[in-house]
């Protein structure tokens, strides 16, 4: 069994995929403008998460109280988005893309979330 280090306490790495990545030309008569929006900074894209699972939530109260109460962390990599909020609020996000009620920010779809941990390293002493 591999052991994991966890990179930051009580974080979640959502594994983001672009809408239309693997497209080869677009939706046909579909202006680039019409396309998708233009994200400049991971905080941009969070911001758009968290708007995107507020305002359409209302009728879930949990995942819109979870969503709201959490951080950003960080973007990597261009496709994954770290943040960090109370373990509750995690395992909310964490049910709520399971039963497909986790919207993804505009532009996106979520592929999976998980834990942000890497393999431990060895300890030299």
């Amino acid at each position: 069994m591999e052991s994991f280090l966890q990179i930051a306490p009580h974080s979640l790495a959502i594994v983001l995929s672009r809408v239309g990545a693997g497209d080869a030309g677009g939706a046909a008569g579909a202006s680039e403008s019409d396309a998708l929006p233009r994200h400049h900074t991971g905080y941009e894209i969070f911001a758009d998460f968290k708007a995107e699972n507020t305002q359409h939530h209302v009728w879930n109260q949990r995942i819109t109280e979870a969503v709201s109460e959490t951080f950003f962390l960080g973007w990597i990599d261009e496709h994954v988005l770290l943040i960090q909020g109370k373990e509750d609020h995690l395992e909310v996000l964490r049910e709520g893309w399971m039963r497909r009620s986790l919207n993804p920010p505009r532009g996106f779809t979520i592929k999976y979330l998980g834990k942000a941990s890497t393999p431990t390293l060895p300890a030299y002493v």
